[in-house]
């Protein structure tokens, strides 16, 4: 095997295919990626068993074949070689190393049997449809942060992406939607149910899926096709393919905690309630960061006090009208949710001091978020 391709060109697929690979692996071939050498260009293949990811690039052929390379170390000496370096990428059939040649440097690369590469299996695909890429990175956007790290539910440690057909919104007109919740807040995201889409099973897809997709979607113009079966979730970008496996579990009633009907209404700016936040949080304790909200007519007084530091007050001017109304949050979670926003203005509703608050996003109905009090 023998190829020739442009620096820039093998470091954007190597910088794909090694996140990947983990780095910490109790079977070494999957430190590996596999290279395939057909036709007009490269095949790049990483996987972890979970994911798979397969890159084409453009590549001269002088002579066709296969190996396993590693795959950290690969990218490491292609990132470090100059801008406009060609390299050259080959082996012998009677060797046990690959030779990455570019200009006078030269490295020996030892491989692994091409046999003992695990690829995942294909399976049948019950739903395809396509997103626009930038319409794809909007429902992961909106809705990754707060994915669960909570390792014991598991179910909760990606996105669910279903069918919604939910009176509540849209009027029953049916949409996909993504949710992810990790039981302290959730955040909700949809857009039109695409053509295909129509009867497919919810599926979590994985947090670290997630994160390859994303970065993806932000690289990549144009559409994007999503395969759908019981097990995988297939993506096929321009000249990438991500497959995962989805997450074996049953995502929570996530609508039962959404609570629609809060009618104390808050409205107010969101980057001046950000940055009034962000400041009393300052003495909030690492552990809690609880902070306190008071409402009454046209005014918010937030605070904080903490034993060891000291007491943070600010008062802020909003919308609200009605008696005085007392409220704790964990200063971190609302934060993230402002964060999300792209209005100038916010909507908090609430209930009752120990009922959830729903956020919601004057600028753009196709998003909803839920924070869950704590006591202050």
């Amino acid at each position: 095997m023998e190829v020739t391709l442009q620096k820039n060109k093998l470091l954007r697929a190597l910088n794909h295919v090694q996140n990947v690979v983990e780095r910490r692996n109790t079977i070494p071939i999957l430190a590996n990626i596999l290279i395939v050498a057909e036709g007009l260009g490269l095949k790049l293949i990483a996987t972890d068993l979970d994911i798979e990811l397969i890159e084409e690039v453009e590549a001269k052929i002088d002579s066709g074949g296969s190996l396993t390379a590693p795959a950290h170390l690969l990218y490491e000496i292609t990132r470090k070689l100059p801008e406009a370096a060609e390299i050259v990428i080959s082996k012998d059939d009677n060797q046990d190393h690959l030779t990455v040649k570019s200009g006078k440097s030269n490295f020996k690369l030892q491989t692994l049997p091409r046999a003992d590469f695990p690829e995942i299996s294909n399976d049948e695909y019950t739903h395809s449809f396509k997103l626009v890429s930038s319409e794809l990175n909007r429902l992961i956007e909106k809705t990754r942060f707060a994915i669960s790290n909570e390792e014991t539910r598991y179910y909760l440690n990606g996105i669910f992406f279903h069918e919604s057909n939910s009176e509540n919104d849209n009027n029953g007109i049916p949409t996909l939607r993504t949710v992810s919740t990790d039981g302290h807040r959730l955040a909700q995201a949809e857009l039109t149910l695409p053509e295909g889409a129509s009867g497919m099973n919810g599926i979590i897809i994985p947090r670290k899926a997630i994160f390859e997709i994303q970065k993806l979607t932000q690289e990549n113009e144009g559409d994007v096709e999503i395969k759908v079966s019981e097990n995988k979730v297939k993506l096929i970008f321009n000249n990438v393919e991500l497959t995962s496996k989805v997450i074996d579990g049953k995502f929570p009633e996530y609508q039962r905690v959404i609570p629609y009907n809060n009618n104390k209404i808050m409205t107010v700016n969101t980057d001046i309630l950000t940055k009034a936040v962000d400041r009393v949080a300052t003495l909030s304790s690492e552990r809690g960061r609880a902070v306190k909200l008071v409402l009454s007519d046209n005014n918010l007084i937030l605070s904080v006090t903490s034993p060891e530091a000291g007491t943070a007050i600010e008062e802020i001017s909003v919308d609200f009208k009605g008696e005085q109304f007392e409220i704790g949050f964990n200063s971190k979670y609302l934060m993230d949710i402002l964060s999300q926003l792209s209005g100038e203005s916010v909507k908090l509703n609430f209930s009752e001091p120990n009922s959830p608050c729903l956020v919601l996003d004057p600028s753009d109905e196709a998003t909803l978020y839920v924070i869950m009090p704590m006591r202050v």
